[in-house]
């Protein structure tokens, strides 16, 4: 007597194991840090850095100092790390270290560059000189905001990042090869039978070394 119940099906799909899983997460938070970090990064530096005022001869001049005023280096390597980012998932093996290594050393020097520049004077400087009209007048009632720690705070996020994909790039995917030639030779498409009502299918086949009036 057999059973009306149906035998449960064995193809289901394998569970996936730890390393995936592990391989997942850790692509997630390079990308979402390494993000995070660029775009933080460029909005740091856009904003107010320091301000003070100049003496003038109308009084005193209030002047202030954007991240971009101080200095350009955290946007041009936060745009670099968030290419870098990019390319991780373009390119195998050697090369995938070595993009792993510049977006950690983007980090680095977002950092480095931002807590160089939390103390600077010389934007203001420069700017209380062409505001006189006088190259030695300085900046009097210095002071700073918070924006180039939260550009450092960036860095940090880039560089973590980056030492995600050096410590764990190894095992992620990279990009689909599925549009690749894999230089194996293509079969070649049968041809038909010339049609004898087109003269000139005829002389082809002529000129291909064929018989046209032989059958396929």
């Amino acid at each position: 007597m057999t059973s009306a119940v149906p035998s449960p099906r064995t193809d289901a799909p394998p569970a996936e194991t730890s390393a995936q899983r592990g391989s997942r997460r850790s692509i997630a938070a390079a990308l979402l840090l390494g993000a995070v970090g660029a775009a933080l990064a460029l909005l740091a530096s856009r904003q107010d850095w320091a301000h003070g005022t100049a003496s003038v001869a109308g009084g005193a001049l209030p002047l202030t100092a954007k991240g971009s005023d101080v200095t350009g280096v955290p946007a041009a390597l936060a745009i670099v790390g968030l290419a870098a980012l990019v390319a991780v998932f373009a390119v195998r093996r050697t090369g995938r270290v070595l993009v792993a290594l510049l977006l950690t050393l983007s980090g680095a020097g977002v950092v480095a560059a931002a807590l160089l520049g939390a103390d600077d004077a010389s934007a203001l400087d420069e700017k209380a000189a062409t505001a006189s009209g006088d190259a030695a007048t300085t900046i009097d009632g210095l002071s700073h905001t918070g924006w180039p720690y939260a550009a450092a705070g960036a860095g940090v996020l880039i560089l973590v990042a980056g030492l995600l994909a050096l410590t764990c790039g190894r095992s992620w995917p990279a990009m689909s090869g599925r549009y690749e030639r894999d230089g194996s030779p293509r079969p070649r498409k049968a041809r038909g039978t010339p049609d004898p009502e087109r003269p000139e299918e005829l002389w082809k086949a002529l000129d291909r070394g064929e018989d046209p009036t032989r059958e396929a």
